[in-house]
């Protein structure tokens, strides 16, 4: 049975990354489900609207209705679930839309994939039986941690704003549709995501965006917080090896094995700018401190090893040469 699959949130920055690399590597039928909030674009999948195995449909995962509808319509036999309110300032303000979409969103996936998929606990119905959920998460359900040591997938959980709580709230939710009624469910949690087609609010386009319109660059507090980045398309490798040959019932964690703080992130793309688009005077002479951020976690890392020993991935792209093709795409 040729897999139908089911991607939730493909018109914002991963999804619409992921969307054409699949479908230029595996012959399924893509099916991308997106709210179009102020995050999601379909101008981010022009390369693939015309292709005659996807289809869009505009539509909130949190409508039971039509999620099911689009189960039954299309024989859904995977779920790719990208979305996600997903910006940590956003969350600070208006915390409720992202415990309804983050947390009731995905119940209301795994619950209607449970129905179209199986009969009973551990019992899948016939010609479902290979149907996979794999769920996108974040490694900030794990919380902060200190100048040394890395997030493992053993790692206990300790979100510190109400995004991470969120998406740790969907994670658990995943795991107990794996646990009590034997759904077949992978999970992946990733460090800081960057490159083409990332939305303007996020800290790499933001100071991009800022340096090239000459106007300040804001950095939080003293710019000393440490992120781990991965190159959106190394992530998407990664998604794509856990969905084809992770274990069921596992969580893996993809890190960029980049980290860098804030500041010297914001250093290093200026630098790239002076290079690439020089201006009158240094793009760093814009950078400017502001307020922090309420529980700005310090620093996030991840350890690869467990993705790296049992799937044999790991990140493709340094950080040099994903932050100039940013710029260039941005340019």
């Amino acid at each position: 049975m040729q897999k139908n699959i089911l991607i939730t949130g493909g018109a914002g920055f991963i999804g619409s990354n992921f969307i054409p690399y699949i479908m230029e590597n595996y012959d399924y039928n893509i099916i991308c489900l997106d709210k179009l909030t102020y995050a999601g674009n379909t101008d981010n999948l022009k390369e693939v609207e015309n292709h005659k195995d996807y289809t869009f449909v505009q539509g909130d995962i949190c409508d039971r209705e039509l999620v099911d509808s689009l189960f039954k319509d299309h024989k859904i036999t995977d779920v790719i679930h990208f979305a996600a309110e997903s910006h940590v300032d956003n969350s600070i303000k208006a915390p409720e839309a992202f415990v309804q979409t983050n947390v009731m969103g995905t119940f209301n996936l795994l619950d209607t994939a449970k129905r179209h998929w199986m009969n009973a606990p551990f019992e899948t119905k016939e010609g479902y039986e290979d149907c996979r959920f794999h769920h996108i998460s974040t490694d900030e359900v794990y919380g902060a941690l200190g100048d040394t040591g890395f997030f493992t997938e053993k790692t206990p959980y300790a979100p510190n704003s109400p995004y991470s709580a969120s998406k740790a709230g969907s994670d658990m939710l995943v795991r107990s549709y794996f646990h009590t009624f034997g759904m077949n469910v992978v999970t992946t949690n990733c460090s800081n995501n960057y490159g083409p087609k990332q939305h303007n609010e996020k800290l790499i386009p933001t100071i991009i965006r800022k340096a090239l319109s000459g106007e300040p660059i804001p950095i939080y507090g003293n710019g000393k917080n440490v992120r781990d980045w991965i190159f959106v398309l190394d992530h998407c490798k990664g998604i794509n090896k856990v969905f084809h040959e992770g274990k069921s019932g596992e969580t893996y964690n993809l890190g960029g094995k980049s980290e860098r703080t804030n500041l010297d992130l914001a250093y290093q793309i200026c630098a790239l700018l002076d290079e690439l688009r020089p201006a009158k005077t240094q793009y760093e002479d814009q950078l400017t401190f502001v307020k922090d951020r309420a529980g700005h976690d310090y620093r996030y890392a991840i350890d690869n090893t467990k993705v790296e020993t049992e799937l044999g991935w790991t990140p493709e792209e340094s950080l040099e040469s994903g932050l100039r093709n940013t710029i260039k795409s941005y340019i």
